[in-house]
């Protein structure tokens, strides 16, 4: 799947793709405006990644103490760019996975 294809999926469809992993499954959801559903998934997988987009959920509450936790959890530094640009980082990297 194509980070295109990821996207057009956000307004093609009431649920995630079929297939992809519980993280994309939470970045889903949250760029759908379901924070609390993102949360509950990233919340799941307990490695790097899954401490990178609880990173970012944490981030985008507001949180960035948390978020600050997570990061380093990830082993990652903390995302300086917008939002958005670090929604497409984590999503073009499990992709690639």
């Amino acid at each position: 799947m194509t980070l295109d294809e990821f996207r057009q999926s956000l307004t093609s469809s009431q649920t995630p793709p079929a297939g992809v992993t519980p993280l994309l499954q939470a970045l889903w959801h949250d760029a759908k405006g379901d924070w609390d559903r993102a949360h509950t998934l990233a919340q799941e997988v307990e490695t790097k990644d899954g401490a990178w987009v609880h990173a970012y959920l944490h981030r985008k509450e507001g949180d960035a103490e948390n978020a600050g936790y997570w990061y380093r959890r990830a082993s990652r530094d903390r995302f300086t760019g917008t939002l958005d640009d670090e929604w497409t980082s984590i999503v073009t990297t499990l992709l690639e996975d």
